[in-house]
């Protein structure tokens, strides 16, 4: 891991502590930096980039970051796709300073939500004028999520995803790939108590899905997107089928009509308790929140977070979409 700090005379009001997924070592990366800092450094804007080279050190550098942001009277930036603005997003939220984004990722939905620049350079000149504004977070048992949550299969599809991306670059055609793959092979049924609502019910399913981000739940064609504005987050479970008919629902989302199968269950809620079954002694399950995969202590609790993730958003900024 390689720390850069960069002063200037100028604004040396509310610096900036940027943490860059430099994952990859591509020339990417260090372009990225060097945009930064030029933006910066050019407006005089006290900052400091951390470029992390291991995905797995940028959780620790997104607490060291916000940490000196609170401090200091500052701001974390997270550079990077939408799993390394989770890790920030997390610290920042935690610490209570202030997160702003430089999007790097391939899907961005977070940064396209807020219409956060996708070009560097724009993003990194968006934040000279952005202001703070309380945006609505998830969470799953504490844990933040700007985008989605889930258990069951699409947490394997991300796991197959990265081993893909790993051996063949990080592309969208990609990502499709790896999907087909994990849906075509054998996978198991989820047995599940969910409780919301002061209602109980035991379900079976492939995969349980929790949004937060009304751009990609629009993209796959489910109405429940309208409930983000209304601080509730959206549930999606599959009824159990083979699967052919899983691909078929693939296709279905893709093509934005996902919400018209009858297969599919949608819902909106505020808070939601799921006990899945587990083997004997075993008493954590597999969860995904923003694309990252980890193991979180069941039961799960999901829903929206009592306190606001405070985003940098430049004041001509759109509402979310």
């Amino acid at each position: 891991m390689t720390s850069y700090l960069n002063a200037t005379e100028g604004d040396h009001d509310q610096p900036l502590f940027i943490v860059l997924n430099a994952g990859s070592g591509s020339q990417n990366e260090q372009e990225a930096h060097d945009t930064i800092a030029r933006v910066l450094g050019a407006a005089g804007r006290r900052h400091e980039i951390d470029m992390v080279r291991r995905g797995a050190d940028i959780p620790a550098a997104a607490r060291r970051a916000a940490a000196r942001a609170r401090s200091e009277g500052g701001a974390v930036v997270a550079a990077g796709g939408d799993g390394t603005i989770n890790a920030v997003a997390q610290a920042a939220h935690d610490a209570g300073c202030p997160l702003g984004v430089v999007p790097q990722g391939t899907f961005n939905y977070f940064s396209r939500t807020h219409h956060i620049p996708l070009d560097t350079e724009a993003a990194t000149q968006a934040l000279l004028a952005a202001r703070p504004t309380p945006v609505q977070v998830g969470e799953v048992n504490g844990r933040l999520f700007l985008v989605n949550a889930s258990l069951g299969l699409y947490p394997d599809l991300l796991e197959d995803r990265e081993k893909f991306k790993s051996r063949f670059g990080r592309h969208r055609v990609i990502a499709l790939a790896s999907a087909l793959v994990t849906i075509l092979r054998e996978h198991r049924q989820l047995r599940l108590r969910i409780e919301s609502a002061g209602q109980v019910r035991n379900v079976r399913t492939s995969t349980l899905f929790v949004g937060n981000n009304r751009l990609q739940l629009q993209q796959v064609g489910l109405t429940e997107a309208r409930a983000i504005a209304r601080g509730r987050v959206a549930g999606v479970m599959l009824k159990p089928m083979g699967n052919l008919a899983l691909l078929r629902l693939l296709l279905r989302g893709a093509m934005g009509t996902l919400g018209e199968d009858d297969r599919v269950e949608s819902f909106e809620f505020e808070r939601m308790t799921v006990s899945p079954w587990l083997p004997y002694g075993r008493r954590r399950a597999k969860i995904a929140t923003d694309g990252e995969v980890s193991w979180l202590r069941s039961p799960l609790t999901f829903g929206v977070s009592a306190q606001p993730l405070y985003l940098l958003k430049a004041p001509d900024a759109a509402a979310p979409v």
